[in-house]
Order: C-alpha cells, then sequence, then structure tokens
C-alpha cells in the first residue's frame, strides 16, 4: 500500500519543483565562486543539499508542501555547484588537459546515475523509500568533510602539492592575480563565442530532459514496453555516456596539442555528437521494437557524449577569469528545457498515438541539428580580447606606457572604430 497518494499532476509539480530553485543560483553561484573561490562555494552547496535531503522523509510526512519547498530550497544550493567546477578547474587545469580532467569531473554525474538506480530499488525493497533520502544524505555529508580536506582553491594553497607539479600548473596558466577583475558584463552578453556555448548547452539538455522523462513513456505507449522496470537497461545510456566522456576527454586534447587547433576540436566535437544525436533520435521515433530503440538510445547518448566533452570546457577556453559566470548563464539558459520540454510533449501527445511521439522527437531532432550549426559558425577555442583584463597595476602600466610612446609620434592617427567600444579596447592586451 501506498503511503501517499498523489496524481500525477501533484508528482509532476514535486519532481519539476527542484529547477526553480536551480534556474535561479546559477549566475549568483558563478559570481560567488569566481569572488571566493569555487572550492569553497562548491562544498557549501553539496553540504546544504545533502543535509536537506537527509530531513525530507520527515518533512515530507508532514506535508507535501514542506517537500515543495525543501526541493526548492535544495535546487538554490544545488544550482552553484557547476559554475563553481569551472572556477576551480580556471585555477588548476592545465590549458592543454582541461578537456580531460573536467571531462573525468563531468562524467562523475552519470557514474552517479548508474549506481544510484539499481541502489535505490534495492534499499527502497529492503528498507523502504525513506531510505533513499537518508543514505544518500549521509553520503553526501561525509563526502564533504573529504571535499574540504582535500580540495583547495588554487594549487599555491594545498599544503600536499609538490614543488614540480606546482611550477608546472602556474607556468602553463600563467601567475594568476589574487585580484578581483571586473565582469565586462556588455561584452559577455553581446559575444557569439558565448551564444555558442549557451545554444550548445540548451540544445544538449533538451535532447537529454526529453529522453530522460519522454522515452520511457513513448515505449510503454507505442512498444508496451516498461523501461523503468529494467533498472541496468535504464542505467545503461549514462553507462555508455559515462566512459565515452572520459575517453573522449583525453583524445580531444590529443588533437589540440598534434593535428587540430582548440577551435577546430571543439566545432568537430560538438557538431559530431549533436548530429549522431538528430539521426538516432529520429531513427528511435521510428523504430517498432523496444531492443532498437534501446540500441538508438545509447549509441545517441554514446556519441553525444562528444558534444558534452568540449561545449562544456569551452567556457575555460575563451575567458578563464570568468569560466565561472560563463557556466552559470549557459546552465541556467540550459535549464529551461527541463521544465519546457515536458510540457511541449504533454501538449503533443494526447491520444498516445505513434504519429505524436514522432512530432516530440521530430522536434529535439531538429534542436540538435540547429545546435550544430550555431555552434560551428559561432564558437570559437581562443581567449577573447575583452577575457585579458590584467590587475589593475598591470593596466595602469600598460596604459601610461602607450601614452607615452603616443607622445612620440608626430601625427598619431585617429582612433580606430575598434577603440571607441567597451568590448574592443582591451584588444591589443
Amino acid at each position: 500500500m501506498r503511503e501517499f497518494d498523489w496524481d500525477s499532476k501533484l508528482q509532476g509539480m514535486i519532481l519539476s519543483s527542484f529547477f526553480y530553485g536551480y534556474f535561479c543560483t546559477q549566475l549568483f553561484g558563478g559570481w560567488l565562486a569566481a569572488r571566493i573561490g569555487g572550492a569553497r562555494v562548491y562544498g557549501v552547496g553539496v553540504a546544504i543539499t545533502a543535509l536537506l535531503t537527509l530531513i525530507t522523509p520527515p518533512f515530507t510526512r508532514l506535508s507535501v508542501n514542506f517537500l515543495i519547498a525543501l526541493r526548492i530550497i535544495e535546487g538554490f544550493f544545488e544550482g552553484v555547484t557547476y559554475p563553481s567546477m569551472h572556477a576551480v578547474w580556471s585555477q588548476w587545469a592545465p590549458p592543454m588537459e582541461r578537456t580531460h580532467l573536467a571531462s573525468i569531473a563531468f562524467s562523475g554525474s552519470y557514474v552517479g546515475t548508474v549506481i544510484a538506480y539499481p541502489a535505490c530499488g534495492l534499499l527502497a525493497d529492503q528498507y523502504g523509500w525513506a531510505s533513499n533520502f537518508y543514505v544518500p544524505g549521509v553520503v553526501g555529508l561525509l563526502w564533504v568533510l573529504i571535499w574540504f580536506a582535500v580540495v583547495k582553491d588554487r594549487p599555491k594553497d594545498d599544503p600536499y602539492i609538490s614543488n614540480e607539479e606546482l611550477r608546472y600548473i602556474q607556468d602553463t596558466l600563467g601567475n594568476i592575480s589574487d585580484e578581483k577583475v571586473s565582469i565586462p558584463w556588455k561584452c559577455i552578453f553581446t559575444s557569439m563565442p558565448v551564444w555558442a556555448i549557451v545554444c550548445a548547452h540548451f540544445c544538449e539538455n533538451w535532447g537529454f530532459y526529453t529522453l530522460l522523462t519522454q522515452l520511457p513513456k513513448f515505449m510503454q505507449d507505442t512498444l508496451n514496453y516498461n523501461l523503468s522496470r529494467s533498472g541496468f537497461i535504464s542505467a545503461l545510456p549514462y553507462l555508455v555516456m559515462s566512459i565515452v566522456i572520459q575517453v573522449s576527454g583525453a583524445v580531444a586534447d590529443w588533437l589540440r596539442s598534434t593535428h587540430l587547433t582548440t577551435t577546430q576540436t571543439r566545432k568537430l566535437y560538438t557538431a559530431t555528437g549533436f548530429i549522431s544525436q538528430t539521426i538516432f533520435m529520429f531513427a528511435a521515433s521510428h523504430l517498432t521494437h523496444p531492443a532498437a530503440v534501446i540500441l538508438c538510445l545509447v549509441l545517441g547518448c554514446g556519441l553525444g557524449a562528444l558534444a558534452l566533452t568540449c561545449y562544456s570546457v569551452n567556457h575555460l577556453d575563451i575567458a578563464p577569469q570568468h569560466a565561472s559566470l560563463l557556466m552559470g548563464l549557459s546552465n541556467t539558459v540550459a535549464t529551461l528545457p527541463g521544465i519546457m520540454s515536458p510540457i511541449v510533449a504533454g501538449y503533443i501527445v494526447q491520444n498516445k498515438r505513434p504519429s505524436e511521439w514522432q512530432n516530440v522527437f521530430l522536434i529535439a531532432s531538429f534542436i540538435y541539428l540547429f545546435g550544430a550549426v550555431f555552434y560551428v559558425i559561432f564558437a570559437d577555442g581562443e581567449i577573447q580580447h575583452w577575457a585579458m583584463e590584467k590587475s589593475k597595476d598591470s593596466w595602469r602600466q600598460q596604459t601610461a606606457l602607450s601614452e607615452a610612446e603616443e607622445s612620440t609620434r608626430l601625427n598619431p592617427p585617429a582612433t580606430a572604430p575598434e577603440e571607441e567600444t567597451e568590448c574592443t579596447q582591451r584588444k591589443e592586451e
């Protein structure tokens, strides 16, 4: 007998409530991580989320409104985590290794999904539904203790780092100033490489959430196959993604150092991933055998990981000092599909007909294709001129030097058009 008699509408409200909080703190988390350190912001975000998870069962038994409020607050604190990861990598990851290192970190979310699917099922069967909150909550709090003991915001703050490793990181990244740099908001919001990342992130998440939320319903409605009861099969796409992400990250850095530029590598990977997902998403909606649909899902997710490997690290390429803020921006926009795609699917699928489901997947395929084209046209893998801001002292010295050189010229040229705007005045740095 079920403890809670919630209809599908209320269940949908509970599940979506997390995204309302998650949506609100992406930009703030990126800004805060750049100001006080990504490791600290990340640790606090996970700690509070774990604590709220731990107290979810008793609050749920009091009222469903408490559960919804808890999930909104959880999303609020969880929203700072992904931007904070970029703040950490901007201080730790050498440029030619950042794809591999960041990909390993990102793969953790998919490894966690692979473990969580069967583990939560076993816990619920043996100890009841509440154990799915108590156990992860305790594990999360214990993990946070290890995180704060091991991870530091900057290499020079790590008491266990060797002198050789510290010199290597500092030489490859340069001596990053401790002085806070100003944020070129106007340049960020008018930069097409930034919007290429935002577009890719949005398109990937649209397809991902469509698969995550709609594929089980599609297979049940059109093929009479209950995917949710097949724990290993449900987790298989995430297992493939976690493996492909790590391998493709290493290969991407090898390509960047031997054969292709960073820009070429990012575009090649993202276009390949999105076009592959376009094909397999479209094919899945027209197949009539469960095994064939699952194969398309696995292949689509696996090859789609190529795109995730590159666009998700692209923030560090174009603006290392502002990478956490850019990740906050792209992840804010990329949260919208988690709210929008189930609503769109709900409006389209009224009678559970195969033709209706084909339209759902056709929309996702078109969005993937659009993301590939937009990213290939506008993406960049090189640091942008507006992201080259130096410390204030260096800026004053360079300005004074430039003025001295200018004063020695007999006929100084007129101001070039590119110097008239705020976003291009730092280009010569």
